[in-house]
């Protein structure tokens, strides 16, 4: 009698709980039971696979423990209005995550709010002991401590493995117009000083405030990354991050009152810039990066397709950028003289198209932004860069781009996407690289087609 008393007193205890926080259905089996993480897990722990969970308030994985999340699980997160509250879950320096998902049974973090929105939690952040050019840091919107550090000098630094999981309305942590001139506030998926060791493959991020995927410094690799309505940029590099990503969709149906210039890829250096190494150097092929259908008649907060900034390098090969206001490949001052001569940096075999033509590839001169730049255009359509500048993005010829619920980014019949890809040189002949005859991220087989991961409604 005194054990059924308990387990009645304790199964009270916990409805009075889940009612208290207004735990509603949004993702989901609600039939399933719901368990509570809170506060600092410093043994390692496997959450149950017949369960959902609310993940409440700032969630530290710490003490080298181990967090393991099996397919299926749906993870409600509690919405908090301040920044300073915002839930994350937090994998510090030693710890590690694995995300153990599916295609048919995915890893969800969502909100746990009525009416869900961008920016009703933070991010789910991993914290590394890879190089970054400012020795360690900590993450940007959390209070510095042990907890927040990242940086190192192990390379090959392990933090997980994350496979199959999607996360809906991030970005909570970021004010609106966020200064653009220091690494932003945590957002979406934040890996910093992540190790080549960790696998990250297949993560959607929807409706992110922010950022979708975060870089901070390390050498992380990274494969099928959709981006889906971000509020910002849907990748951000920074700080010495020096990894090879492939497979890579940013896709956005209109704009956002949130950031000052949205990018669908941003690679910056550091604040100063300096030359401080590792120079901020991502490595990446079969990139699709789509804007918003049409021509802007006056210009919003959609800005670069592709946008290489404050000193930073980078390699970017058989990809394919369209429907960006401003342009689909910007440089600046520090980094125009860099694309130009060669320096370790490259732009090529692409296919580009802007909604203003003369503004495909552009110069961001400070004063003046997105500036046409007809040497650019001839030095990247040049026979070693190969580049293709495409006047309206029907002449892509993919599938359906624009198509009512998911888009169908695969290559139709006479698409220039279909061939003109190359993987010559060291970055790019790799053993981490598929080596394609298609560019952009889908190819004849659409991995990103509507399903229970990739879910574009």
């Amino acid at each position: 009698m005194k054990k059924f008393t308990l387990l009645s007193f304790m199964a009270v205890v916990f409805f009075a709980a889940c009612k208290k926080d207004n735990i509603n259905g949004n993702g989901g089996d609600s039939s399933r039971k719901i368990d509570t993480l809170q506060g600092t897990i410093t043994a390692d722990q496997t959450l149950d696979a017949s369960k959902d969970y609310f993940l409440k308030g700032q969630v530290y994985v710490k003490n080298n423990a181990t967090l393991t999340i099996p397919a299926g699980i749906t993870v409600r997160v509690q919405k908090n209005d301040a920044a300073a509250d915002k839930s994350v879950l937090v994998i510090t320096q030693g710890s590690k995550l694995f995300i153990n998902g599916t295609a048919d049974k995915p890893v969800v973090f969502t909100s746990a709010a009525a009416t869900p929105a961008p920016g009703d939690w933070g991010a789910i952040i991993l914290l590394g002991k890879a190089p970054t050019n400012t020795v360690t840091g900590n993450v940007m919107g959390l209070n510095v401590s042990d907890d927040t550090k990242y940086g190192g000098s192990d390379a090959g630094d392990n933090s997980g493995s994350i496979t199959y999981l999607r996360l809906e309305y991030t970005g909570g942590i970021n004010p609106p117009a966020e200064d653009e001139w220091v690494v932003d506030k945590a957002s979406g998926l934040l890996l910093a000083s992540v190790g080549s060791a960790t696998k990250i493959d297949n993560v959607m991020v929807k409706y992110s405030n922010d950022d979708s995927f975060q870089f901070v410094g390390g050498t992380v690799n990274a494969t099928h990354l959709i981006s889906y309505n971000a509020g910002d940029d849907d990748f951000d590099f920074d700080l010495g991050y020096t990894g090879s990503l492939q497979f890579l969709i940013g896709y956005r149906t209109h704009a956002s009152s949130q950031a000052l210039r949205a990018n669908g890829f941003e690679s910056y250096n550091d604040e100063v810039p300096t030359t401080n190494t590792p120079l901020t150097r991502p490595v990446v092929s079969n990139m699709t990066i789509i804007g918003p259908e049409g021509i802007d008649a006056t210009k919003t907060n959609i800005n670069m397709g592709v946008y290489m900034r404050k000193g930073t390098r980078l390699a970017i090969r058989n990809s394919v950028v369209a429907e960006y206001s401003e342009g689909a490949f910007m440089t600046c001052p520090r980094t125009r003289p860099v694309i130009l001569a060669d320096d370790n940096a490259e732009f090529r075999s692409n296919l580009v198209q802007s909604d203003t033509l003369a503004r495909t590839f552009a110069w961001d001169q400070g004063a003046v932004i997105a500036v046409p730049d007809p040497e650019m255009t001839i030095f990247e359509t040049n026979s070693v860069n190969k580049n293709t500048v495409i006047t309206a993005s029907a002449d892509m010829k993919l599938t359906a781009m624009y198509a009512t619920g998911a888009p169908d980014l695969t290559p139709a019949d006479g698409s220039p996407a279909l061939s003109g890809s190359d993987f010559t040189g060291t970055d790019f002949s790799s053993a981490f690289f598929v080596q394609t005859a298609y560019r952009g991220a889908v190819g004849t087989s659409n991995w990103a087609a509507q399903s229970a991961w990739a879910d574009w409604k």
